[in-house]
């Protein structure tokens, strides 16, 4: 467990280092603000198919192969991205990274592979954390690299240093970690591929666990790709600002994961904690989206990350519980593409909203769209004692 945590939290600094530049990057080509978010949605479309596809590669042919793969495809699009040009140049980036991005759902598959049902949550918890830690340190360094002037940032210097990391996950995956998913549980040639569909309708609480999952996620992909715009409008920041500001939440996010999931799970259980997080989250957006303060904003960017850290690990561990030993990976596959359908979506939304409506309407759409998931997740677990034998 030690070196998958070590190896995700490598590749997510990785990919954190680069998350608040890319629309100071893209702003810098001349890119409206309408059209700067979805070049965080090409990348989750991307992501969205070829999640499970790679999440059947794992099940077939065990986790390490699929995780140097996509961590290779990273690699090359880090380079890209440090090569850019033009606004093209960081679509194609995001475009290919999006479509190696099967290193995510292996890495919960993995951590599901080598955890037993009582501790699954814990497991995928230390997961989420080490993708909080990522996310939290990842945009301070990308921030501190890249200057606090978005007119004289460097952007190459943060897409080097992430292809280096991803360099070195590559190297600890293939020397510290081994294979977590026995030949004996593979699926064998002659079985036939396990679309996410067929999973979907088959299975009733994976459905209601992914559509909850589905619209929290909706919520923080609108918080995530208009987060930089709004901070840079609505307050003047710059790079390194924002680095600083997307770090401490992802600080929040990991304080949860790492730490209070394992203490609050025992005690409440994943379904009540997921509805808990639900709340907060849309607690948060409401507090950002009418707050003409900074302190004010803060605080419901807490609250935001509160329910992120919160939800994550509770809604992983529902949807791993209902799969199997031989189709887990394309299990958590399926599930990955529920999240990767909303961000690949919602940041072609999102900049029209902000643009349209003022600052406030994306968190407010937010909001609103992530609400109902309280619902779906408490329901998915009354189908799953219905279903029981």
């Amino acid at each position: 467990m030690l070196s998958l945590f070590i190896v995700v939290v490598i590749d997510l600094l990785g990919f954190g280092i680069l998350i608040p530049l890319l629309p100071y990057m893209a702003e810098r080509f001349g890119t409206s603000p309408a059209l700067i978010t979805p070049i965080f949605g090409v990348y989750s479309l991307c992501q969205l198919i070829a999640a499970p596809f790679w999440g059947r590669l794992s099940d077939r042919h065990g986790r390490r192969p699929i995780l140097m793969t996509s961590l290779a495809g990273a690699f090359v699009s880090y380079v890209i991205l440090g090569l850019a040009q033009n606004v093209w140049w960081l679509i194609l980036a995001r475009m290919l990274a999006g479509f190696m991005a099967g290193n995510i759902a292996a890495a919960f598959a993995y951590a599901s592979d080598i955890s037993t049902p009582e501790s699954r949550a814990k497991a995928l918890g230390m997961v989420g954390a080490a993708i909080g830690i990522g996310f939290t340190t990842g945009p301070f360094i990308g921030g501190t690299l890249a200057g606090p002037d978005e007119q004289t940032a460097n952007f190459a210097l943060p897409a080097a240093v992430s292809a280096f990391l991803t360099l070195v996950a590559i190297a600890v995956v293939y020397f510290k970690l081994p294979e977590s998913h026995a030949p004996e549980h593979r699926l064998e040639q002659h079985e036939p591929r396990r679309r996410p569909i067929e999973l979907l309708r088959e299975r009733v609480p994976l459905r209601l666990i992914v559509a909850g999952a589905f619209l929290v996620t909706c919520a923080q992909a609108t918080l995530e790709s208009i987060s930089a715009i709004w901070a840079l409008h609505q307050f003047g920041f710059g790079p390194l600002a924002v680095g600083i500001l997307i770090g401490c939440l992802g600080l929040i996010s990991v304080s949860m994961q790492g730490g209070l999931v394992r203490v609050l799970v025992p005690r409440f259980g994943e379904t009540r904690l997921a509805v808990a997080a639900v709340g907060a989250y849309v607690t948060g957006l409401l507090i950002v989206a009418y707050s003409s303060h900074l302190p004010l904003a803060l605080a419901g960017l807490a609250f935001c990350g509160v329910g992120s850290g919160l939800f994550s690990p509770s809604a992983s561990a529902l949807a791993s519980k209902q799969a199997t030993a031989k189709d887990r990976g394309a299990v958590m596959g399926t599930y990955q593409s529920g999240l990767s359908l909303a961000r690949a979506f919602v940041p072609f939304a999102s900049g029209a909203l902000y643009a349209g409506l003022g600052s406030s309407a994306p968190f407010v759409a937010g909001a609103c769209v992530s609400l109902p998931a309280a619902w779906l997740i408490w329901h998915s677990q009354r189908a799953a004692r219905t279903m029981a034998p």
